[in-house]
């Protein structure tokens, strides 16, 4: 089932509305257009998606610098937690890392602001015109602007563009949380994961991502999966950092089955 989206002009907007429906090839509307299943549009300076319709959820954008990034920031969670450890964090060693699911941009923000350089590859351009608008509010604030300058930001397939890095831009880590076909009501709570769900569908791409993440990395491939979630792509990990509701499963050898790339 196709899923439509246009860019909704708002007042003192019209011009970055106009660029952004030009870069999408996509159709400009009224902010209050139903037709479409979601609007993409500029509030306060903020780019949102919002989706149409009864009972939907609230409008989905990055933000870097308030809010629960603000929260993860300052907390400070260290090196020692499960993300950091996942992707290979030790005392005097700060990996370098491709998160090649970056959604969001959560996870992202974490390990940059503990050190780490981690470049941001995204596929889908509407989830990229949502981070690069994050991206660039975080860089104009005093908070954020030094973290923000250790997440780099690529447009791509994420599979193509691993396997197409030359060996010295090949990073000690690729992390990958690809999101999961998950069941039930409660499964969709969070108003990320249900807009998300709607508008690109199931992703069958995991296991041939794995494989390219696992031909490139320099030392360890990190999966963030549900709990109780199979292994991605039925590939056993070399171990697991788990957790009360995820797991981060983690993969030591970079050779991917020569079957795969044969």
């Amino acid at each position: 089932m196709s899923v439509r989206v246009a860019i909704a002009v708002t007042p003192g907007f019209e011009g970055e509305a106009q660029r952004l429906a030009d870069s999408l090839q996509l159709e400009l509307t009224g902010p209050n257009d139903s037709s479409a299943d979601f609007l993409l549009l500029f509030e306060q300076d903020c780019l949102k998606l919002r989706q149409t319709g009864q009972r939907a959820p609230g409008a989905v954008f990055v933000d870097f610098v308030a809010g629960k990034s603000a929260y993860r920031r300052n907390q400070g969670e260290g090196r020692k937690t499960p993300l950091a450890r996942a992707v290979g964090f030790k005392s005097g060693f700060v990996p370098s890392v491709i998160d090649a699911t970056a959604g969001l941009g959560q996870d992202a923000l974490v390990l940059a602001t503990l050190g780490c350089r981690i470049t941001l590859v995204e596929q889908s351009p509407i989830v990229h015109a949502l981070l690069e608008d994050g991206l660039r509010r975080g860089a104009e604030s005093p908070q954020t602007r030094d973290i923000i300058e250790r997440m780099p930001l690529i447009h791509a397939n994420a599979a193509e563009y691993l396997l197409e890095l030359l060996p010295d831009e090949r990073p000690d880590a690729v992390y990958l949380d690809p999101m999961y076909p998950h069941r039930g009501r409660k499964a969709l709570s969070k108003k990320e994961m249900q807009s998300f769900q709607k508008l690109l569908g199931r992703d069958q791409s995991g296991p041939l991502l794995l494989q390219a993440a696992r031909a490139v990395a320099g030392k360890r491939v990190a999966v963030k999966r549900p709990v109780k979630a199979p292994f991605l792509g039925n590939e056993t990990a070399d171990f697991q950092i788990i957790r009360s509701k995820v797991r981060f499963d983690v993969y030591l050898s970079a050779r991917p089955p020569d079957s795969v790339f044969s």
